[in-house]
């Protein structure tokens, strides 16, 4: 497993993370790593909702035309 280090944190902020820590019963290690899991979801989620969103997007605009020609089009311009 990776190690991290960060400098220059604000005291208050390192006292805040303490506080928290002991409010749930952890160590400050353990509250920082659940924090960092909290912030980033995780890739499968990521690429789940993704997809979700792009059906939802393709579901709503079934009826717009193919932009193939138009690209094209324009491609042929320049």
């Amino acid at each position: 497993m990776a190690t991290l280090s960060i400098r220059k944190l604000d005291d208050r902020l390192y006292e805040r993370l303490g506080l928290r820590a002991k409010s749930n019963n952890r160590s400050l290690e353990a509250e920082v790593r659940d924090i960092l899991e909290g912030a980033l979801p995780a890739h499968d989620s990521l690429i789940s909702d993704l997809r979700n969103y792009h059906a939802k997007m393709r579901a709503l605009h079934k009826e717009l035309p193919d932009s193939t020609p138009l690209i094209r089009a324009i491609r042929d311009e320049e």
